[in-house]
């Protein structure tokens, strides 16, 4: 396959905001692309080269390809720069410096798919000594031969910034389409949700149909996209939900795992599918101590403790464990923690994910040697509203956030990537108006005055619309922040910065600046009110409104371990609106 090819479809892709010509334009792609092409081709257009649980990432710094574009170009990297901070993306500079300065030379050749791809794998793995040089030259290869919109893509997928705006679900649609039926989808949805990999589920279906598909199974070594919960503010609300009797387990304030052991290695997957074993070995040692069995993979959090009193620590405490690639034996003493285990999901050659709930607590019990370091999650199984009461109390005082309560029904499967009323939070902030936490993603800022000159002064923040897979503005955010926080957030930003407002945002305000969704912050309001200009559930509540959180401030935490489209949803702040003690309407 010509480079070219894929190219066009990304060209119509960028072209287009609606998700329904997106899953068409992908779907006739899909349909026609030879099937040895099909998974790399995904993966390029997922802006990466391996599924997102690969710890080998392109991930290439600007400065780099800044580097690369001088070279092959003859443009000196100063003007490149310029040129980036008013374009804010250097796969639009690629395209406009190759349009400008480069013509075909008598030797290039049409790239092909292939030898793009082969070019950025080996440009990937080059490491130690020399590797920023290897890495240059790698690339430098194929924009030797590239066209001007070729070099366009070639950027943005070298930096990770493919800006077209295929979320997962457009994916998923668009292989349905293309090789099943839309009642089959669902099918196809399961096998990604239990691989975590777009691209075999592409291959599979293009070279062995829907049956092939069925075929793939829970395995050690693919991380499974995590199940989700619903909220609700009161233990009545919850029993009757559930049919007036469901388990009830304590949520902890920590990091969620999913740990995948075989023979003896351990690996260690967060939510968002980072591979954090070397950050938590201490976890590691702790699982390959405690289980008895073959392979496994199971679900816990790493909870920060006080190994002198044995009571839980806030979440910022783990939070100091994460990303450090030095210092970790320091690491482990200053910030321990214990890994509290709550569901099994596979167990020697065994999927659990389609065994009831309390069938897998009962195996995850079985293969599962309690220690001071490993232990089992805090369950009872309740059915009044005192006993639900009185076990939130002791949750809350043992230094967790609240309860989840589990299903015990004859559907109580494990749903992958899933959301919905089998499992239920319960936290103590749903008890009045609003002094629950959310989490909001970062869409745009506004510039700082008087003593944030020179900083952002507040942050547009946004609440996630799954069914039309856009971000809904909900606040300004602007309390919360200290210094060293104001210097800070830029720098995490800087990577989601776009010239013009993002196509997935969905705002009536103007922003001085505008961001790719990417960044989570958790945010604490006052009350959720309705707003004439905010567009989170717009016309829900009145046709000429959307909500708004009043007096948001940050509580201090970046959610690295969620993603954009994890973040608190429109409908449920809509949720929490309709539930508070106080409706403004």
């Amino acid at each position: 396959m010509l480079f070219r090819d894929l190219v066009s479809v990304y060209e119509r892709l960028d072209a287009t905001s609606s998700r329904l010509e997106m899953t068409d334009i992908l779907a006739s792609f899909f349909r026609t692309a030879e099937t040895s092409a099909l998974r790399k081709a995904i993966y390029l257009t997922q802006g990466q080269l391996y599924p997102d649980f690969y710890q080998q990432k392109l991930g290439m710094a600007d400065k780099l390809l800044i580097r690369t574009l001088s070279f092959v170009t003859g443009t000196r990297e100063e003007k490149i720069s310029e040129v980036q901070l008013k374009e804010g993306d250097l796969g639009s500079v690629a395209e406009k410096l190759y349009q400008g300065k480069r013509q075909t030379t008598l030797f290039s050749e049409p790239l092909t798919l292939d030898r793009v791809y082969s070019a950025l794998e080996r440009a990937s793995s080059s490491e130690g000594g020399g590797s920023q040089d290897s890495k240059m030259k790698m690339l430098a290869e194929v924009l030797h031969d590239a066209t001007p919109v070729e070099a366009k893509y070639i950027s943005r997928i070298v930096t990770g910034k493919m800006r077209l705006g295929v979320a997962a679900m457009t994916m998923i649609d668009a292989l349905s389409v293309a090789f099943a039926t839309k009642e089959e989808r669902d099918a196809v949805e399961r096998a990604f949700n239990i691989t975590s990999d777009m691209g075999l589920v592409g291959e599979v279906l293009s070279r062995s149909g829907l049956e092939g598909v069925k075929s793939i199974h829970v395995q050690v070594g693919n991380p499974i996209r995590v199940m989700l919960a619903e909220r609700m503010s009161s233990p009545a609300e919850i029993l009757e939900k559930m049919g007036g009797n469901c388990a009830f387990e304590y949520k902890y304030d920590g990091v969620r795992v999913q740990a995948h052991i075989k023979d003896g290695v351990v690996t260690l997957y967060s939510r968002r599918l980072e591979d954090l074993t070397s950050q938590f070995p201490d976890v590691v040692k702790a699982l390959k101590e405690s289980f008895t069995v073959g392979s496994a993979i199971v679900e816990g959090e790493c909870v920060p403790v006080d190994l002198n009193t044995g009571e839980f620590l806030p979440f910022q405490e783990v939070s100091h464990r994460r990303g450090r690639k030095h210092g970790l034996e320091e690491a482990m003493e200053e910030y321990p923690v214990r890994i509290c285990l709550f569901d099994l999901l596979y167990l020697d050659g065994q999927d659990m994910t389609e065994v009831t709930y309390l069938k897998r607590r009962a195996a995850l019990t079985e293969a599962f040697r309690i220690t001071d370091a490993a232990k089992l999650s805090e369950m009872r199984m309740l059915q009044s509203e005192e006993e639900v009461q009185k076990f939130f109390l002791e949750a809350l005082r043992d230094g967790c956030e609240g309860l989840m309560a589990k299903s015990i029904g004859p559907d109580s499967f494990y749903r992958a990537g899933n959301r919905g009323f089998l499992w239920i939070k319960y936290k103590k902030e749903y008890r009045s108006e609003m002094n629950d936490t959310v989490d909001l993603v970062v869409v745009g800022a506004f510039a700082g005055r008087g003593k944030r000159k020179g900083v952002y002064g507040a942050l547009l923040m946004a609440t996630y619309n799954e069914q039309e897979d856009r971000f809904e503005t909900v606040s300004k955010l602007g309390s919360g922040f200290d210094d060293a926080a104001l210097a800070e957030i830029p720098k995490r930003l800087e990577q989601y910065r776009v010239q013009d407002k993002h196509h997935l945002v969905s705002s009536n305000m103007q922003a001085d600046f505008w961001f790719e969704p990417g960044l989570v912050l958790e945010v604490r309001g006052a009350e959720i009110t309705v707003s004439p200009i905010h567009t989170a559930a717009y016309g829900k509540v009145r046709k000429d409104g959307g909500l708004a959180i009043r007096f948001p401030r940050w509580t201090g935490k970046i959610r690295d371990d969620k993603g954009p489209r994890e973040a608190t949803r429109s409908d449920e702040l809509l949720s929490m609106y309709r539930s508070q003690l106080k409706q403004i309407e």
